[in-house]
């Protein structure tokens, strides 16, 4: 088993294809999602607007699994402003909600939008605001939106406006490939690339405020660890000692790392003080001690082991070094990540058996109950967002890597394929505001 954890390294390098922007396909909703229409927002200036707010938001909340929402076309009206809304209207076609708005000019590229929702059923508004951005940000202030009718409407604070960071490349022959490290919004939109490279990139990790990506880079020949910070666009070379430099992973506090490193002749868990450049060696086996994660409060890291013969998950405390086995169903557990809480544990699982496929599984550390999430057979590098209702992962479709996506119910799915190539190694930010 020692082999299966260095090869699944090896194997995330050779899984990768030509980059290109990500496009939700929602495959799999809630029974019943809610219906709501997202009435085009007016806009009383001469020159059209660059984005569509209501259309943003329309597609976030029904990408997200739990609303279905109106086409414009069987829209019998578009209103502004509630003297204009008739609520007999949107009951018949069959809407619990309706949101509309409208776009003002504030001088120059400066924009005042407001927005209303209205409970059709109830005839009542239940709630709305004005926000003010620019033509420069119309996505960040629809994603905004989004969130606020989200959490309205399922008490559950919206992700909409977070970021993923994911790696892909490009194939250029004769064995050679263009590595790069890309950072999108939530739906895949506006991707950027944030480094390049001829050598393979890995294991992306943001720091709990979202202003840094920390990762590894085989640039110089051999893994080193890497923080990039977003703002400025600078970068510093952590760590690269002689042997395995892997697995970066944020503490809650910013400060510091902890990493997977074989310095010492086997691959264990340190942590690194930033500040002090000062490293802790945590773990001491002669078993494989890697993808270490922390717990939210700092005070434990949960990490993949074969110590007991089979890779799973352990949890090790800080505090006095005490080492605990979390994971027990399954011959193989790994990659963990855990919800914010800290009580669910999302994980790549395979079942007992033979032929048995790598799935993505989660388990409640306070049951104790697994439940596997997904059928596909090759899932791995699971994420979770912000607000703990969804693992975002790499899977096949066909012979193309692409990333997918479900939530911790199991309920709603759906993937994010490019149009062209693969991508891997996704990343969820925290929130960002």
């Amino acid at each position: 088993m020692k082999q299966r954890l260095l090869a699944c390294c090896v194997l995330m390098l050779l899984a990768f294809g030509v980059r290109a922007e990500l496009v939700i396909e929602v495959t799999q909703g809630v029974d019943a999602p809610t219906p709501i229409a997202v009435v085009p927002f007016g806009w009383s200036g001469g020159t059209p607007l660059p984005e569509d707010i209501a259309e943003i938001v329309s597609t976030d909340l029904y990408r997200s699994g739990f609303f279905s929402a109106m086409k414009r076309s069987d829209m019998l009206s578009f209103p502004q402003q509630q003297a204009q809304v008739f609520f007999r209207d949107w009951r018949v076609s069959g809407q619990n909600y309706l949101l509309i708005g409208r776009v003002t000019s504030a001088g120059g590229e400066q924009l005042q939008v407001t927005y209303e929702l209205y409970d059709v059923l109830k005839e009542t508004r239940v709630f709305g605001e004005q926000i003010s951005g620019s033509t420069r940000n119309m996505r960040d202030m629809a994603h905004y939106i989004a969130d606020a009718v989200f959490e309205k409407l399922t008490g559950l604070r919206g992700a909409f406006s977070t970021r993923i960071a994911y790696v892909t490349a490009q194939n250029q022959g004769g064995g050679r490939h263009r590595y790069s490290l890309q950072l999108a919004d939530a739906d895949g939109a506006r991707a950027r690339t944030i480094l390049e490279s001829r050598e393979p990139i890995m294991s992306p990790s943001w720091s709990k405020d979202g202003s840094k990506l920390a990762y590894v880079s085989f640039e110089s020949s051999r893994p080193g660890i890497y923080v990039q910070h977003l703002a400025t666009g600078k970068r510093e070379k952590i760590q690269s000692f002689a042997g395995l430099n892997g697995a970066p992973a944020w503490a809650p506090d910013g400060q510091r790392l902890a990493l997977t490193l074989s310095k010492d002749g086997n691959p264990e868990i340190y942590t690194l003080d930033l500040a002090r450049r000062q490293l802790t060696r945590v773990t001491h086996h002669y078993g494989i001690d890697t993808e270490p994660t922390w717990s939210p409060d700092g005070q434990s890291i949960l990490f993949t082991s074969d110590r007991g013969g089979q890779p799973q998950i352990y949890r090790v405390y800080l505090s006095d070094r005490r080492i605990e086995r979390v994971t027990f169903e399954g011959n193989y557990n790994s990659s963990g990540k855990l919800t914010q809480d800290g009580r669910f544990l999302a994980m790549v699982h395979r079942s007992a058996g033979a032929g048995a496929a790598f799935n993505i599984a989660v388990q409640d550390l306070k049951t104790g109950r697994l439940d596997i999430l997904t059928q596909t057979s090759l899932d791995e590098s699971p994420t979770i967002a912000p607000n703990g209702s969804i693992v975002l992962y790499a899977t096949q479709q066909g012979n193309t890597g692409v990333l997918a996506a479900v939530s911790l119910d199991g309920r709603v799915r759906f993937r994010m394929p490019s149009s062209s190539g693969d991508v891997r190694e996704p990343a969820w930010s925290p929130y960002l505001q």
